[in-house]
């Protein structure tokens, strides 16, 4: 009997497209009884008919299982709560090297945290610990250095922000850090100011000796006398002791009065003194030039961040 007259002349399905279903005993599948019916069960589904439910973040890699397996024995992250970070981190916002090199200095146990040599990756630092790197104690702060164009009246030694003729209150804004003024500048006096949280390079810079240059405008009230002059460039003795200037000379196409005067002394009010010890009265004193650092495109009373290299530049200094 042909395929086709088999069942009334319908097609079965097959490979081709048939007319009608097969039944389950054709070609040699026995037929099912009542009780061996396949249960009406979802794809996936188990024995009893349950469908087993997957999630698919199990196998995420982000997955907190996961996660939590791979962060097992590890220290955690730093806690902003407690003010804790990793000791490669803190060296190296201390100034001293990258992170990658602050782990090779752990490694090899020069860093010690409250005395003892950490060697261990990974270490938690608190704001208590002291760390120190060769001998030396560290300051995990960022360094900071801002540069104000000092109008006159303002009082660089006030330390309240909120003073209206405070100098500090002037670069609030510049910087959340502890920063302070790099030496002193006189409260009638106008002209570049340093402030800075680098405990090392404020030090080097207020040092009585230190060498660099400073660059004052000075306005007398009076004509310089070229006696006077003389007298300065050759040195003059205070009541506490020499005092010599690196350079010194009457502004070109000005009056005789504005003075010209770069000095390397640290000691307070020394130009005023010098005027004073010779007769005149100083009546306007101006910084321009600060180390090397200059008040051009610094309007009075504004303020900037030092460039990288200016911040090279100063801890050449010696």
């Amino acid at each position: 009997m042909a395929r086709n007259d088999f069942n009334k002349g319908k097609k079965a399905s097959g490979r081709g497209a048939g007319t009608f279903r097969k039944s389950s005993s054709a070609r040699g599948n026995a037929p099912l009884g009542k009780s061996e019916e396949r249960p009406n069960t979802p794809s996936g589904a188990n024995k009893k008919g349950f469908r087993k439910v997957v999630k698919r973040d199990t196998f995420a890699s982000g997955s907190s299982a996961s996660q939590a397996k791979n962060k097992e024995g590890q220290k955690q992250n730093p806690n902003p709560k407690d003010g804790t970070m990793r000791l490669n981190r803190y060296i190296s916002n201390s100034g001293v090297c990258s992170r990658r090199e602050a782990d090779i200095f752990i490694a090899a146990g020069s860093v010690k945290v409250n005395g003892k040599a950490v060697v261990e990756m990974g270490y938690q630092v608190g704001q208590t610990d002291i760390v120190t790197f060769d001998g030396r104690v560290l300051n995990p702060e960022k360094r900071v250095y801002v540069l104000l164009n000092k109008p006159k009246d303002f009082d660089s030694a006030s330390k309240d922000v909120n003073h209206p003729k405070s100098a500090l209150g002037l670069v609030a804004n510049a910087t959340k850090a502890a920063i302070k003024p790099v030496g002193r500048l006189d409260k009638t006096a106008s002209g570049l100011l340093l402030f800075s949280n680098d405990g090392e390079l404020i030090t080097k810079l207020t040092k009585p000796k230190n060498g660099f240059r400073k660059i004052y405008q000075a306005s007398l009230n009076k004509a310089l006398k070229e006696a006077d002059l003389e007298k300065i460039r050759k040195g003059l003795v205070l009541e506490d002791g020499p005092v010599r200037v690196h350079e010194i000379s009457l502004i070109k196409d000005a009056p005789a009065t504005e003075i010209g005067i770069e000095i390397l002394s640290s000691k307070n009010n020394i130009i005023k003194r010098i005027f004073e010890h010779l007769g005149y009265e100083l009546l306007k004193l101006d910084r321009v030039v600060y180390a090397g650092l200059t008040k051009k495109d610094l309007p009075r009373g504004q303020w900037r961040m030092l460039t990288e290299q200016e911040v090279i530049n100063l801890k050449m200094i010696q």
